[in-house]
């Protein structure tokens, strides 16, 4: 655990890409938002996909006691059953998430204006741009945490043969529902924006939406297909 400036801590898990590490830094943060009952100068813990960052009030708890809370709070995720704290990779075990992890279907037309890097994944893996599609297709996704921009969910599960690191110049704007690779994680851009994702695809699917009460389409925990149209 380090700190974070005089005002958070970080509780490292690891660094590679794991959906039982992100189950349970999903764990550890609601077991910190239970803690924040009794402590108010704990603010909302944030996980992401093998961390969790606790804001604190420095002028109302010392940073000694919100480590102390935060290792209490991470320790009691570790007598969790194995089921609770996600699958092992490449299973289809439940993840722990408060609501049962929906499955969540997104069409997809691949390559084309829609999937402009399509064509480069398929060359750097030795496939044709149909054997790419149907590979990303294939696969059920799980989302791990939701950063970067409102609703951007990063997705794990992409198949190894798809692995592609990131474009090594980002595009200044990439179109919203823009469906991208990068490195073991695959994800759709919210909005349009800035971006260095290999665009493989494109979908009308809204992942943000303000005027809903759940802004965002996915949450973590919760499945995610891709279903090719044309």
């Amino acid at each position: 655990m380090t700190a974070v400036g005089d005002a958070a801590v970080l509780l490292t898990l690891d660094q590679r890409v794991d959906p039982r590490l992100a189950a349970r830094a999903q764990a550890i943060a609601a077991a910190i938002e239970i803690a924040r009952t009794n402590e108010p100068a704990l603010g909302r813990a944030v996980p992401a996909h093998a961390s969790v960052l606790v804001p604190f009030d420095p002028l109302a708890i010392a940073i000694d006691r919100v480590g102390e809370i935060v290792e209490a709070c991470a320790a009691s995720t570790e007598a969790l059953p194995g089921a609770a704290i996600g699958p092992e990779p490449g299973t289809d075990g439940p993840l722990r998430d408060a609501r049962n992890a929906r499955t969540v279907e997104i069409p997809v037309r691949y390559g084309g204006q829609d999937g402009p890097d399509l064509e480069d994944v398929a060359r750097v893996h030795g496939l044709s741009p149909p054997d790419v599609a149907e590979l990303h297709a294939g696969a059920t996704y799980r989302v791990l945490f939701l950063g970067f921009a409102p609703g951007f969910a990063y997705l794990g599960g992409l198949p190894p043969n798809l692995v592609t690191p990131r474009k090594a110049t980002p595009r200044p704007r990439v179109p919203a529902g823009s469906v991208g690779i990068a490195g073991e994680q695959t994800g759709v851009y919210p909005r349009s924006m800035p971006g260095g994702w290999q665009l493989i695809g494109r979908t009308e699917t809204r992942l943000w939406d303000p005027t809903q009460p759940s802004p965002a389409l996915l949450a973590p925990g919760d499945r995610v297909r891709f279903v090719p149209t044309r």
